[in-house]
């Protein structure tokens, strides 16, 4: 087993929550920085032990001094864990049918408390028009006594949503399936998807490192199995805690800092009308990605980064690319001099015509 806990440095200014995005006073969100604390168990050999979860889960202990807390100590920044879908555990406690691993992705979405099934038939109508069945909906256990007075305040209506292709796709192609329907689901009836994909899923919440196995008991069930867990423990003063900004997010949990993050942002606004590819198909109605438009939501509150990253790899850059055009390392060498590695990059980012350079 390889444990490798990762110290912090100031995490990425993330969007402000809509209520305070002009600020009060003299507070400004954009001069504000964090510094959160990440860990990565990973079996080498790919084998799925409950194991690696419960190490996982120690390192997330561990990193508790990474995280912050409110004025009521028990109401923590956020805290959370990616792991592989834990197929042997979703067949024994779902009420339904599942079809072989990687032709089903699975996500936990958060819902509007006391929506009733409005919400649910929602993402049911857009799921239909992007050729996916939902196969069902699984209330996720949780205890709320585990989580602060402010969380549980704030607290969404906690459900994992299982769908399929009706075309038969699976893997990779089931995925960009699942992102059209995650997209749409936050664009056009506001419901945030923690995670859809047919290969991992997070469990995360506004809570504290020392909180979230308590909180979500299937985290300790001997049948949730996985070759990797990546854990995080957010101290978010760029950004007033909530359930959506607990890390991981889909793909990434980070605590580096990006600081163009607002040119990022208006880069890729200008020039999302040109995004073309053949990956995403269109949906039955025959719209193309242009449903998926606004790319970056500002009603939405998802770190740059981490959505950016879904996008590249809908559209379909490879991941070995992706990090280096918003992730890059310092690029000057000892003697001062600009080294290959980041004049590569910055051609990586230049080629793309998405990202700002380095600053």
């Amino acid at each position: 087993m390889v444990v490798t806990p990762n110290s912090a440095t100031p995490e990425s200014a993330a969007e402000p929550d809509a209520l305070k995005s002009s600020g009060a006073g003299l507070y400004d969100p954009r001069f504000e920085h964090d510094a959160c604390g990440v860990g990565m168990v990973a079996d080498l050999s790919g084998r799925r032990m409950h194991s690696t979860v419960a190490q996982a889960l120690t390192v997330l202990r561990n990193l508790d001094h990474r995280g912050a807390k409110g004025a009521d100590p028990e109401t923590g920044d956020g805290a959370g864990i990616l792991t592989q879908i834990p197929d042997e555990f979703f067949r024994a406690v779902c009420g339904f049918r599942l079809p072989p691993p990687g032709y089903y992705a699975a996500g936990l979405a958060f819902l509007p408390p006391g929506s009733g099934n409005q919400a649910q038939q929602r993402i049911e109508q857009i799921a239909g028009l992007e050729s996916l069945a939902v196969l069902g909906w699984r209330e996720v256990p949780h205890d709320s006594a585990a989580c602060g007075a402010g969380s549980l305040a704030v607290l969404p209506r906690l459900v994992q949503l299982f769908v399929a292709s009706t075309t038969g796709d699976h893997g990779i192609d089931l995925d960009r399936r699942a992102f059209c329907l995650r997209m749409r689901a936050e664009h056009e009836a506001g419901i945030y998807l923690a995670s859809l994909s047919s290969a991992t899923i997070v469990y995360k919440g506004m809570l504290t490192a020392l909180q979230l196995e308590r909180f979500y008991p299937d985290l300790t069930d001997p049948r949730y199995t996985s070759a990797l867990a990546l854990a995080h423990s957010r101290f978010s003063t760029n950004t007033f805690p909530s359930w959506p900004l607990a890390h991981p997010f889909r793909l990434i949990a980070h605590n580096g800092e990006i600081n163009t993050i607002r040119g990022n942002r208006n880069w890729l606004r200008a020039r999302e009308a040109m995004l073309q590819t053949d990956l995403i198909p269109p949906d039955v109605q025959g719209r193309g990605i242009e449903r998926l438009l606004p790319v970056l939501d500002p009603s939405v509150n998802l770190e740059f980064n981490a959505h950016f990253l879904d996008v590249a790899l809908a559209y379909g850059e490879r991941i070995v690319e992706c990090p280096i055009t918003f992730f890059p390392r310092v690029g000057v060498s000892k003697g001062g001099n600009v080294n290959n590695g980041r004049a590569l990059m910055v051609g990586l980012r230049m080629m793309r015509g998405l990202c700002f350079g380095w600053r």
